[in-house]
């Protein structure tokens, strides 16, 4: 049995124990072998749906024009294209991504819709963002949030870039509040998802990792109470879906 030093050097990779220097490493594995098939594979996998859930996103963000916006673990770009309308040529949008898989996947996709002002990328992680204090408007992790090996440390980080005033969106797989739900969507997750990453990129482990880390993460209330330790205000959240998502948003006052 473990004891509770051993415990502190450690943390959960899906549903494994791994040494916390590891986690960083594997995570980028991961994201590395799926890259380039990211998009298509959340299409097949929410049938769509996270379409939905980063509109949704966005209707709630407030940013206005002219406004400086971060997306966290940006991937393929999806929000920051989004933002990059609603900022407008007075605004800016810096995506990042810790991965450079994936944060080339982004770059690419822009460059390939011919889309160059306003628009930076870093590649970051959310642990450290190598930003100024009190610059962004409105920070936004869709997605992302589960695979950051110290949440904590990423929340207060993303407190700290945020402006007084500004708003953090946190988009991430949650807990389903329907019972009936639960269970199909364990059946789905643990039984199709997998063999779907099988087929698709050639790589189950991957997606059952991508499984796995959905069940780790904190529920709605959880991680409502870390966001408000982290000095988060007016924290609360939107069940999307019967709760599969749920998106998080606190004000910095």
């Amino acid at each position: 049995m473990p004891n509770s030093t051993q415990k502190k050097q450690t943390t959960h990779f899906g549903f494994s124990e791994v040494p916390i220097a590891e986690k960083v490493d594997r995570v980028a594995d991961v994201f590395s072998s799926v890259a380039s098939r990211y998009d298509l594979m959340n299409d097949l996998m929410s049938f769509g749906m996270h379409r939905l859930w980063k509109r949704f996103t966005i209707d709630q963000s407030g940013v206005r024009p002219g406004q400086v916006v971060l997306d966290i673990a940006g991937g393929s770009g999806d929000l920051a294209r989004a933002f990059l309308k609603r900022v407008g040529p007075t605004g800016r949008v810096i995506l990042t991504d810790i991965n450079a898989s994936m944060l080339q996947q982004g770059r690419e996709r822009f460059l390939d819709e011919g889309i160059t002002a306003n628009v930076a990328y870093v590649q970051a992680d959310a642990e450290k963002l190598p930003f100024p204090d009190n610059y962004f408007d409105c920070l936004t992790i869709a997605f992302g949030l589960r695979n950051v090996t110290d949440k904590a440390a990423a929340l207060r980080s993303m407190y700290r870039v945020l402006k007084p005033g500004g708003r953090l969106l946190v988009l991430e797989f949650s807990k389903p509040v329907l019972p009936l739900l639960n269970k199909i969507y364990d059946l789905y997750s643990f039984n199709i998802i997998p063999k779907l990453g099988a087929f698709i990129c050639q790589d189950e482990a991957s997606y059952q990792y991508l499984v796995e880390s959905i069940r780790m993460h904190p529920d709605q209330e959880q991680l409502k109470q870390l966001m408000h330790d982290c000095d988060f205000d007016d924290v609360d959240y939107h069940n999307l879906t019967g709760g599969i998502v749920a998106l998080h948003k606190g004000f910095k006052y």
